[in-house]
């Protein structure tokens, strides 16, 4: 069933926050308002309320002095922060996607990182780290022993979980591996009484046409910015 405030809900204007805040609070490193997830799972930063400038001073506690990090649905840094990176992306939401088990299909854990990164490597789906398999359900499929096509869920928030890292091998493309993937993630997360969503850059314009032929709707765009954090230790007053 798809979740009745699909297009509306505040928790999907800050998913990274919601999602550490919320059922990935273990994997969270938090100081106050601001938390991330550790380097080698996801590389985000998010803070309670961007315009609140309390949490931009946890963010820096958090950070420390001069060091980067990547943050989403934020517009403007406070002074003392620079700009150093950024891009745009889109948020999808499911509305209307059939979900339903892929027999083809098995589950990646742990032991298959090497072949995972070995394919995000080759098609580059978006940032995928050592430890990111521990975030949520990947499913694969491989022919000949090889890994072929992934996806799998990333951001859990609550009611809602986000699908990434769906990408195929350039070689056995045009055979709709992706969108059978993504339809099996989508029916896991069903399972749970939750609502699929996702993010891609908003250039991508072949992606996100796809992922509205298969039942998901453009929900927002949204500006990914990586910030540096003052150069003063601010546990010595920096902000």
């Amino acid at each position: 069933m798809v979740h009745q405030t699909a297009l509306g809900t505040s928790l999907l204007d800050n998913p990274v926050w919601a999602a550490l805040d919320g059922p990935h609070a273990g994997f969270a490193e938090r100081v106050g308002r601001a938390a991330r997830y550790p380097a080698d799972v996801y590389a985000f930063a998010a803070l309670a309320d961007p315009a609140d400038p309390a949490a931009w001073a946890d963010l820096h506690a958090l950070l420390g002095p001069g060091t980067t990090a990547k943050v989403k649905g934020v517009e403007t840094v406070p002074d003392g922060w620079d700009v150093v990176g950024g891009g745009q992306g889109v948020q999808l939401v499911d509305t209307g996607l059939r979900a339903e088990p892929a027999p083809e299909a098995v589950r990646l854990g742990p032991d298959d990182v090497p072949d995972i990164l070995d394919l995000v490597a080759r098609t580059r789906p978006g940032p995928y780290l050592a430890r990111t398999v521990h975030l949520g359900t990947y499913l694969g499929i491989r022919h000949r022993g090889q890994l072929i096509a992934l996806a799998g869920e990333r951001l859990h928030l609550p009611g809602w979980t986000e699908i990434s890292a769906v990408c195929t091998d350039p070689d056995h493309r045009g055979r709709g591996l992706g969108t059978r993937l993504v339809r099996a993630v989508a029916a896991g997360i069903r399972e749970r009484g939750e609502t699929p969503f996702l993010h891609a850059a908003a250039n991508n314009a072949s992606a996100v046409r796809l992922y509205e032929s298969i039942g998901f709707t453009l929900r927002r765009r949204s500006t990914i910015l990586q910030v540096r954090s003052p150069g003063t230790d601010p546990r010595r007053g920096a902000l």
